[in-house]
């Protein structure tokens, strides 16, 4: 059975070329909060590079024939070139710390062969209340619900393990008989 990925051949090939060349950035956004199972939906990816003039980004951007375009009178900055049509270039995250530290907390996500670095639902939730912008006031409790369930499924993921292992059996499929 083939695998349905979030991202389109180009896409996947951008995020490749950073990944290969090292580049830092976090997936942020209701983009990174739809990655870690929250029901919502957007248009776009929100990329948080470490640094948008570190030499990498522009050797990455040039293997797949792609650019940044920096920021210019009311224009935001933004990729250009093949692949990059859904991704947005974030400059700062409101009520958030540095890069630097959001990037160790981050979480990692595979993507077919990719893993990327994406930020926790927690540090969503907490971006979304300090911008609190309309729209982010009314996917706030989609958001606690989804981390809601995130705490809870792991726990009952490791007390249905335990319990296998105990019995020494092992658990089969009642179908599969």
């Amino acid at each position: 059975m083939a695998v349905v990925l979030p991202f389109s051949e180009p896409e996947l090939r951008l995020l490749g070329a950073l990944l290969r060349n090292k580049v830092r950035f976090l997936v942020v956004g209701l983009s990174a909060a739809a990655l870690q199972g929250a029901p919502v939906v957007t248009q776009d990816i929100d990329l948080w590079f470490e640094d948008l003039s570190d030499p990498k980004l522009a050797a990455a951007l040039r293997k797949i024939g792609a650019a940044y375009v920096p920021p210019f009178n009311l224009n935001p900055p933004m990729l250009a070139g093949p692949g990059t049509q859904p991704f947005d270039v974030v400059l700062r995250m409101d009520g958030l710390d540095d890069f630097r530290t959001e990037y160790r907390r981050a979480i990692e996500v595979r993507i077919g062969k990719l893993r990327l670095k994406v930020l926790p639902l927690s540090r969503i939730i907490t971006s979304k209340q300090a911008a609190n912008r309309p729209k982010d006031r009314l996917v706030i409790p989609l958001l606690r619900d989804a981390l809601a369930a995130q705490s809870i499924l792991p726990k009952h993921r490791t007390k249905q393990r335990k319990s296998t292992m105990r019995s020494g059996a092992p658990v089969q499929n009642s179908r599969a008989r």
